[in-house]
């Protein structure tokens, strides 16, 4: 008798009369054991996959127990693995350099030239220049995006890089 009760959860109608039974509560379960954010209805599908993997080894008298019990620990390896990533999130970078406090200050010194600088450019050519060297816009893409021709923004670009030279002697 036990054999025919094997092959009763292998067959697809009554696997499918199970998962009809079962699915909806388990899925409303696991939400409110654990929320939304976990996946609880992808938990159950994988449960009833699992099941169907071993159908041949489950008595359909387990099979309810079976899969909450999979379902139930699927959730709570989903729950360790978020734990794990929230802790590797919390790692802060290091707050410290190999460069020295001359450098940084120097650093810092340059880049408040280097802006007033950029503010003194015509307007189209500090576009054209922030387009170029910051975002790595082409040339082509560039007299596109401003509808101009492809000369005009070489023209802009080497204008506005060459002011920044005058000012700038790091630059040279």
């Amino acid at each position: 008798m036990s054999k025919s009760l094997h092959k009763d959860i292998c067959d697809k109608l009554r696997f499918s009369k199970l998962y009809e039974r079962y699915a909806q509560s388990m899925s409303t379960i696991l939400y409110y054991k654990y929320g939304d954010l976990l996946n609880p209805s992808d938990k159950v599908q994988d449960a009833f996959i699992k099941l169907w993997e071993n159908c041949a080894k489950v008595a359909p008298e387990a099979a309810k127990s079976y899969l909450y019990t999979v379902a139930n620990n699927m959730m709570l390896n989903e729950v360790k693995h978020q734990k794990i990533v929230f802790k590797h999130q919390e790692v802060k970078p290091k707050d410290y350099t190999n460069e020295t406090p001359e450098f940084m200050l120097r650093k810092k010194e340059f880049l408040k030239r280097y802006e007033t600088a950029l503010s003194t450019l015509k307007e189209e050519e500090r576009v054209a220049f922030l387009l170029s060297k910051v975002d790595g816009k082409t040339h082509k893409e560039i007299a596109e995006l401003l509808n101009i021709t492809k000369k005009v923004a070489e023209h802009r670009i080497y204008a506005a890089l060459n002011k920044l030279k005058d000012q700038l002697e790091e630059l040279n």
